[in-house]
């Protein structure tokens, strides 16, 4: 049976929920969650994680987006922590300044959340289809 104690505690029932110290309120993880809940966001962010930092140029390109609607996107999850741009003081060797990376939590959030249910949703189709 879940419920409080007497300390006013939740039981079972809130053990899925952020604890009480945690570096981020659970609105932030929700926030990221409809991040990524948009395919365009959903694709920046796993091909960041798949193929490292890229530039703008290099994401439009792969990604075959406008770049206004791409700017837009990447605003949007550098907003809520999962991307992150980064300045080069020196070009690269492709001449590039300006590159965008998931961040730490970006990559989490992808390998613990859609790909894992992905990546359950193929072993079910394997087992009992």
């Amino acid at each position: 049976m879940t419920g409080t104690d007497d300390n006013g505690a939740r039981g079972n029932e809130d053990r899925n929920l952020p604890p009480k110290h945690t570096i981020l309120p659970l609105e932030a993880y929700l926030e990221m969650q409809r991040a990524i809940g948009n395919e365009h966001r959903f694709r920046i962010l796993n091909t960041l994680v798949e193929e490292g930092d890229m530039s703008a140029t290099e994401l439009r390109e792969e990604l075959g987006v406008r770049g206004n609607t791409l700017h837009s996107h990447l605003d949007e999850l550098i907003d809520v922590g999962l991307v992150e741009n980064r300045k080069r003081k020196t070009p690269s060797s492709r001449g590039i300044y300006s590159y965008y990376r998931a961040s730490a939590m970006g990559e989490a959030i992808l390998e613990h959340g859609l790909r894992e249910l992905l990546r359950r949703e193929w072993e079910s189709l394997e087992t009992y289809g």
